[in-house]
């Protein structure tokens, strides 16, 4: 048995009946935060050229990999081999001057291929819509909400009342950097005492007011 079927195996275990209460609690968004916090730690072993610890990371981020996978298992949706394969796949299909007959000599060949091919793959596949359909993937939750924001005050679009403008804008008048920082320091302290998760709870709430101006504009008389 190799090693990756040893932690899958492991991970199962972990999540079964009699076997870990943390881990049984698990979905797959309040692992968002593990795998942020796990990326960023094998980042900083990245730049610090720490390669002992940089072998811990790596593993640190292949559970959360491994966990994402078993949760979608348990759910029938696909389990780790389908993720494997799928990777695996589409490099073998990105790089047709490896694995086919073409040739090519510099990166930026190999970059440009690329994109033509990622283009022609993204263009089969379900396509975006929606005012927000330009918004950038995942983002951290307070560059994620800016994002909205800054889509909702471009366009114009429909917001709630919880988000008016004229609010936001007399807010604003009030706030300087200082207060700002010391503001949302103190939002982040308070929600820790509380057991809240600031960052799962801002990328909620931006989450539905997009979905919110989504459904207003969707329902706007043409």
């Amino acid at each position: 048995m190799s090693a990756i079927e040893d932690l899958c195996r492991t991970m199962a275990r972990l999540r079964e009946p009699g076997g870990c209460p943390w881990d049984q609690e698990q979905n797959h968004a309040t692992l968002v935060r593990c795998l942020i916090d796990e990326v960023s730690e094998l980042i900083d072993t990245i730049d610090r050229h720490d390669l002992p610890h940089m072998r811990e990371e790596l593993g640190d981020v292949l559970i959360q990999i491994v966990f994402h996978a078993r949760l979608a298992e348990e759910a029938g949706h696909f389990n780790f081999e389908d993720v494997a394969r799928d990777i695996n796949d589409k490099l073998v299909r990105r790089h047709p001057h490896v694995f086919g007959d073409g040739k090519l000599d510099t990166s930026d060949q190999v970059i440009a291929q690329w994109e033509v091919i990622k283009a022609g793959e993204k263009k089969n596949g379900p396509a975006k819509s929606g005012v927000f359909k330009h918004l950038p993937p995942k983002l951290p939750a307070l560059m994620f909400a800016e994002a909205v924001w800054k889509q909702i005050q471009k366009d114009q679009l429909p917001a709630e009342k919880s988000v008016d403008g004229a609010q936001v804008h007399a807010l604003s008048r009030y706030l300087t950097s200082e207060s700002l920082g010391r503001m949302l320091f103190e939002l982040t302290a308070a929600a820790r005492e509380k057991g809240l998760d600031a960052e799962g709870a801002l990328r909620q709430h931006a989450t539905q007011v997009m979905r919110d101006v989504e459904q207003r504009v969707q329902a706007a008389p043409a």
